[in-house]
C-alpha cells in the first residue's frame, strides 16, 4: 500500500443538510487518516434542497474535491444512498468523482462489494414519494427539537426497529454477496454498526454519523475494523484555517452555481 495506512476507508450517512450532520467530526476523521481508497457509502445529503448546506458541510464538499485530485493517488467512489436520488449529475459537477449504484473491488485476494442496503429494504424502494414526506417532517422536528436533538435522535432509532431494517438489510446483503461471489459486503440504511459473518460471508455495516457515537470502517491487510468517533471529538476551526477553509467552500459553491448559507437560494429550487 505504500504511504496509504489503510486500503480502504468507508464512511456513510453524513445527511449533509441536516441539523445533527457530523460533518466537522468526519472531516476531522479525513484529515487525519491514510487511505488509498475513500468510499462514500450513501446518503450523503439529507435531501435534494441544497439551501440547508452550512459552511461546515460546504467545507466537508470541499475537502472531498481536493482528495480527487489525481495527483493525490487516492481513489474516491461515491455510492448512491436513497436520500441521494438524484443528485448523481450535480455531485460528479461539485467534486469531480464517479457515482455507483454498487461498487465492487479486490484486496488481500478478496472481492468486495459496496451497496447503500436501501435496495433490500421494501418499504424505502415502494414509498419513494412517502420517504421524501417523512424526511421533510423530520428535518422540521430538529428544528423544534432541543439543542442536543435527543428527541430527533430517538425517533432515529425507533424507526430503524420499527421497520426492522438491520434484519432486512442484513439477509438481503448476504443473499446479494453470495449471489455475486463476493466475501465482503458493506452497506449502511439502517444507521446500526453491525458485523455479521455466514457462510464464508462477511457482511458489514458502517452505521451513521447523526447519532453521538458516529462510526466509520477501515480496511487493510489486518482485516475490517469499526471505529467509533464520539460526539466531544467533534472539530472546530479557528483563525488562519478557518479563512482557508470559508475561502475554499466558497469556491465549491459558486463553481457549482450555490450559495454559500442556508439562506440564500439553492440550486435546485
Amino acid at each position: 500500500m505504500g504511504a496509504f495506512g489503510f486500503d480502504t476507508l468507508i464512511i456513510s450517512h453524513l445527511h449533509l443538510g441536516s441539523d445533527i450532520s457530523r460533518a466537522n467530526a468526519a472531516l476531522k476523521v479525513l484529515k487525519e487518516s491514510s487511505f488509498r481508497r475513500l468510499i462514500l457509502l450513501g446518503d450523503i445529503f439529507c435531501d435534494l434542497d441544497f439551501r440547508r448546506l452550512t459552511k461546515e458541510h460546504w467545507r466537508f464538499l470541499s475537502y472531498i474535491r481536493k482528495l480527487s485530485n489525481p495527483k493525490r493517488g487516492i481513489e474516491i467512489v461515491w455510492v448512491e444512498g436513497n436520500h441521494d436520488q438524484g443528485l448523481t449529475e450535480v455531485m460528479s459537477h461539485l467534486v469531480g468523482i464517479k457515482v455507483y449504484q454498487e461498487y465492487e473491488w479486490y484486496f488481500d485476494g478478496k472481492r468486495h462489494l459496496a451497496i447503500h442496503g436501501h435496495q433490500f429494504d421494501g418499504f424505502a424502494v415502494n414509498n419513494i414519494a412517502l420517504g421524501r414526506i417523512l424526511t421533510t417532517f423530520y428535518l422540521y422536528m430538529q428544528k423544534l427539537d432541543t439543542r442536543h436533538k435527543y428527541i430527533v435522535r430517538l425517533l432515529e432509532r425507533l424507526d430503524t426497529k420499527w421497520l426492522r431494517l438491520t434484519s432486512k438489510v442484513s439477509e438481503g446483503a448476504l443473499a446479494h454477496a453470495q449471489e455475486r461471489g463476493a466475501q465482503r459486503i458493506f452497506c449502511g440504511h439502517t444507521h446500526e454498526a453491525i458485523q455479521i459473518q455466514r457462510d464464508g460471508i462477511e457482511y458489514f455495516n458502517t452505521g451513521c454519523w447523526t447519532q453521538p457515537a458516529a462510526t466509520y470502517i477501515t480496511i487493510d491487510s489486518e482485516g475490517v475494523n469499526t471505529h467509533e468517533v464520539h460526539e466531544r471529538t467533534d472539530h472546530h476551526y479557528s483563525g488562519e484555517e478557518r479563512g482557508q477553509a470559508d475561502w475554499d467552500s466558497a469556491e465549491l459553491a459558486g463553481s457549482a452555481g450555490l450559495s454559500l448559507d442556508a439562506e440564500y437560494e439553492g440550486v435546485l429550487g
